[in-house]
């Protein structure tokens, strides 16, 4: 630790941010940190991402790019690639999450310029020569079987049998091409209220602060709006979803609805039994026990996508190797 320290250290030094008053501002479920540096002046976040867990390229990458189609990501200031720090523009605090707690601006105001974001980014984005990589079958797979390697060991006291999860992987293989019936777009990934900030001092889309992008990749452009409405952490108002997905499909008339709403449907699915099971992973393996409060209603999440007919026989399997009854919160320790 005494030689992150020193390294931290000399980086900030180099950047001609030391000394100034440093104090934690977020942390994440990954091994990145955030400090908050203040002085006379101004102020500045460090990231440290420390390698070999972490990379900062991707963040790099993903930054410029959405600097170059006119959208808010944080101005890079200072970088050492090889040690994981970053100096970054501080966006200040008026996170969504903050505003929406506080109860100014409205809801609908937050998820609309939101959206907006999303519909400015898909309609400007060109996937052709944008060195991003592929959300491909591979990668939403290794993701969907989460549930199956963590949540399902946590709650039953042993693995899935392997032809039960090959069975179950199958069944997903036949519904991602239902999901990429939508253009391939960025996606952000983590495109919820945690990670999106009003910016006071900026106008249209620009007004939306953009954090914790860096594993961005191609794929089906309701990935996104997936994240926004439904949220593992808070409860979106169906209302409130059903208009911001109206918003979004009237900025795109060519759009099947009904061919959106069942990507919509399969990609909320997927991401819904994933974060069930990085929230039991978080815990078991990780020993960050506070994420497991949000599994009831990720189920929710879950429980509500599969009711779409696209996803019949997937609903089918997971009533029948987990059923209603079954959907607990697992206990914080596996049993001795």
């Amino acid at each position: 630790m005494t030689g992150r320290k020193d390294q931290i250290a000399r980086f900030l030094e180099a950047a001609g941010w030391d000394p100034a008053l440093r104090r934690p501002l977020a942390g994440d479920a990954s091994f990145r940190r955030y400090d908050r540096l203040t002085r006379e002046g101004g102020r500045v976040v460090l990231m440290d991402a420390p390698p070999p867990q972490e990379d900062v390229r991707p963040f790099l990458h993903i930054a410029r790019l959405l600097a170059k189609l006119g959208l808010s990501a944080p101005a890079l200031l200072a970088e050492d690639i090889e040690a994981g720090l970053l100096l970054l523009e501080d966006f200040g605090d008026s996170t969504y999450t903050r505003l929406l707690n506080e109860g100014a601006p409205s809801e609908e105001t937050l998820y609309a310029l939101a959206i907006d974001l999303l519909i400015d980014l898909h309609r400007k984005f060109d996937p052709k020569g944008s060195a991003v990589p592929p959300y491909d079958d591979e990668r939403l797979l290794i993701e969907a079987s989460l549930l199956v390697d963590w949540y399902y060991p946590a709650i039953e006291g042993r693995p899935l049998p392997p032809d039960l999860r090959e069975e179950y992987l199958a069944l997903w293989r036949a519904l991602l091409p239902i999901a990429r019936q939508m253009p391939a777009t960025l996606v952000l990934r983590d495109y919820h209220v945690d990670n999106l900030m009003l910016l006071g001092d900026r106008t249209g889309v620009a007004a939306c602060g953009l954090l914790d992008f860096q594993d961005a990749v191609i794929g089906p452009s309701t990935y996104d709006l997936v994240s926004l409405l439904e949220d593992a952490r808070r409860d979106v108002p169906p209302r409130l979803a059903s208009a911001m997905i109206e918003r979004y499909l009237a900025a795109f008339p060519a759009l099947d609805p009904q061919a959106f709403a069942a990507s919509y449907a399969v990609m909320g699915a997927q991401r819904n039994a994933k974060i069930v099971g990085i929230f039991t992973r978080l815990c078991r393996r990780d020993g960050k026990p506070h994420y497991l409060r949000h599994i009831p209603r990720v189920w929710r999440l879950l429980e509500q996508d599969l009711q779409h007919p696209a996803l019949t026989s997937i609903r089918a399997w997971i009533d029948r190797h987990l059923p209603p009854e079954r959907r607990l919160v697992p206990a914080e320790r596996a049993e001795a």
